[in-house]
């Protein structure tokens, strides 16, 4: 499973579908690619027969925040939407959370769903790893990555190689 921030403005939310049609989803898409996770490199529109494999991609804010920073009100209405996406994943084994608002939305949605979530609560960091434990015992792998934005690829904070790793650490690779 991989946890975004939101719809962008330019992205998903003009096209219907999360990390399409926009530099962003470029990445991601191409890193899934890569991995073997998506059937194509690239992606324009929702209708473009991308199809993922093994992985699903949600968002903690179903609206596209003023930049890029969802108020707590907006979180709190949105946070049931990541709880049902986790109900109906009960075989999910990994989570890359794209950022520290998803790394920090995924341990709430943990903690929300009676998952055992160590104490103190892991920081987010590029390549952190914790391990969650659903209420029967079975571990999820938490892994953080720097989000994928324009921001963090032109600078060269995130790179290809850094998210190949992310993606393979959460698939347990």
């Amino acid at each position: 499973m991989i946890v975004g921030l939101a719809p962008a403005a330019n992205g998903g939310n003009r096209t219907g579908r999360m990390f399409t049609g926009d530099r962003a989803g470029d990445w991601l898409y191409a890193a899934l690619y890569r991995a073997g996770f998506a059937a194509h490199e690239t992606v324009t529109t929702a209708g473009d027969g991308q199809q993922l494999r093994g992985v699903r991609m949600i968002a903690p804010v179903r609206c596209a925040p003023p930049a890029n920073k969802p108020l707590p009100a907006e979180k709190a209405a949105c946070s049931g939407w990541i709880d049902r996406e986790l109900t109906l994943l009960p075989d999910v084994e990994g989570i890359m959370a794209l950022g520290g608002i998803a790394w920090q939305t995924t341990l709430a949605a943990a903690v929300r769903m009676g998952w055992e979530v160590p104490k103190p609560r892991p920081k987010f960091g590029h390549g952190a790893v914790t391990e969650l434990k659903r209420p029967d015992g079975r571990p999820v792998r938490l892994v953080g990555c720097y989000h994928v934005s324009q921001q963090n690829t032109f600078t060269g904070r995130l790179t290809e190689p850094m998210l190949d790793q992310a993606i393979a650490l959460a698939a347990g690779a």
